[in-house]
């Protein structure tokens, strides 16, 4: 009985690391960019940046996309939120935000981060704070 007790333990601890390292590898970030590459900056608007960088859970770069929302005169932060929980982005990541376009990634379980700088330093930045 004590046996069956160390073990249940050992599982019931080990899973949520298990969990946790595969979620993480799913991962994938958008990075509301002025630029199309991982050197441009961050943009200043969440909702209203010309690309997003999509990344995955490791930080590789793996699309551009253009923003459809970036001239919109309402309503962009509900939409590019949606328009990125779509593509099953689990974080985005720009110099700010919202409150219109927090609360949209919060119904959608999206994280969202402020960053000033590069995306590609955005990135690493975000993936640090997750480990």
């Amino acid at each position: 009985m004590k046996r069956l007790f160390v073990i249940s333990l050992a599982i019931l601890l080990l899973c949520p690391v298990m969990v946790n390292a595969a979620g993480f590898e799913n991962s994938k970030i958008a990075v509301a960019s002025s630029g199309k590459t991982t050197a441009a900056s961050v943009s200043d608007q969440a909702a209203k940046c010309p690309y997003y960088l999509m990344f995955d859970g490791k930080g590789n770069l793996t699309g551009m996309i253009d923003n459809p929302y970036r001239n919109a005169s309402r309503g962009a932060g509900p939409s590019a939120a949606n328009f990125l929980a779509q593509r099953g982005v689990t974080m985005v990541i720009a110099g700010n935000f919202g409150s219109k376009m927090i609360n949209a990634l919060k119904n959608k379980g999206i994280a969202h981060l402020e960053y000033k700088g590069n995306a590609g330093d955005a990135v690493k930045k975000a993936l640090e704070r997750r480990q």
